[in-house]
């Protein structure tokens, strides 16, 4: 337990000079972007004229240099405050707070979803490699990886909920149904299985590769022979002493993935309309709502170097031989 609490006290203060970093970083490079979201406010205002616009750069803070804003956002980020939306005239974090469960819920459930598929068809195909299961595998695999995400969101859709009528094509819940529940639990899940379906399919035919790759390296080596030599069925040796030697890798790009999966949402939560962080920040970036967007990049920066943590822990515990010092 000593070693665990020293790892992540190294690592918690290197976090804190990682955040550091990339606040900075995604505060410069937002404000280089082209645009200027007072110009925005005062044309859909319908007043776009200068004085119009200088009072509105004054009041939100807009007219000072580049370094003192950013001095005061850094000083505002590390007292927990991240800002003031202009646009909807609220707190930044009261704004993410409300969509944070909606992304959390999509993108653990995809995540789960495509390891758990990844890990179990990629050993299947190992464990049939040259027979048609390992073929029918590989294609679909291959397939899945090829395909655009969108392309397959909208064909789901269109089967799914237009053809079929089977499943509801968009949004988080059946708006002004009114359902408590177990009633709305399921009618949450109906909404989630496409898009969940979508953001999983891919990295399923990710972790199936590398599954795959990793268990075909490992199943000839001494100690799995020695195995079978003992009478050990092939059910306990593939779990016990193949799969567990195979599976570093695949911790080890789940780990990656886990975070980037927020912003890999946001094409999904514009498809099926899903209300959760990747919307907010596609919609922060049409209207040039920096404090919004950068609120959205420190929460994913910070999901990153918490999963990176997580992963590290779990190499010590599925391989022994990896100290987490």
């Amino acid at each position: 337990m000593a070693g665990y609490a020293s790892f992540l006290g190294r690592r918690l203060v290197k976090a804190v000079f990682i955040l550091l970093a990339i606040v900075i970083l995604n505060f410069l490079l937002v404000h280089a972007a082209p645009g200027d979201p007072a110009m925005v406010m005062a044309g859909e205002a319908g007043a776009a004229d200068e004085e119009f616009v200088a009072q509105l750069r004054e009041q939100f803070g807009l007219d000072r240099p580049l370094h003192e804003q950013l001095v005061s956002y850094v000083g505002n980020v590390a007292q927990g405050d991240l800002g003031f939306s202009y646009r909807q005239q609220r707190p930044v974090w009261d704004l993410m707070m409300e969509r944070l469960p909606a992304t959390l819920v999509l993108t653990l459930s995809a995540f789960v979803l495509a390891l758990v598929g990844g890990v179990l068809m990629g050993t299947l195909a190992a464990m049939n490699v040259g027979r048609w299961g390992d073929t029918a595998i590989t294609v679909i695999a291959l397939l899945s990886y090829a395909t655009p995400i969108y392309w397959v969101g909208l064909m789901l859709a269109l089967l799914f909920s237009v053809n079929l009528g089977w499943l509801p094509a968009f949004g988080y819940e059946t708006i002004g149904a009114n359902l408590t529940g177990f009633a709305r639990v399921w009618d949450i899940v109906q909404h989630m299985i496409l898009p969940v379906v979508t953001l999983g399919l891919f990295y399923m035919a990710v972790y199936t590769r590398l599954t795959r790759a990793s268990i075909l390296e490992v199943r000839d080596m001494d100690f799995v022979k020695t195995a079978r030599a003992k009478g050990l069925r092939e059910g306990p040796i593939v779990a016990r002493h193949i799969l567990r030697n195979a599976i570093l890798p695949v911790i080890t790009f789940a780990g990656i993935q886990a975070g980037h999966l927020i912003g890999g949402s946001i094409l999904i939560e514009t498809v099926f309309a899903w209300p959760g962080l990747g919307r907010l920040a596609f919609d922060a970036v049409l209207q040039r709502d920096y404090q919004v967007l950068l609120g959205i990049f420190f929460i994913t920066s910070v999901l990153v170097i918490v999963f990176n943590i997580i992963t590290d822990i779990l190499y010590s515990l599925v391989d022994p031989r990896v100290e987490v010092s």
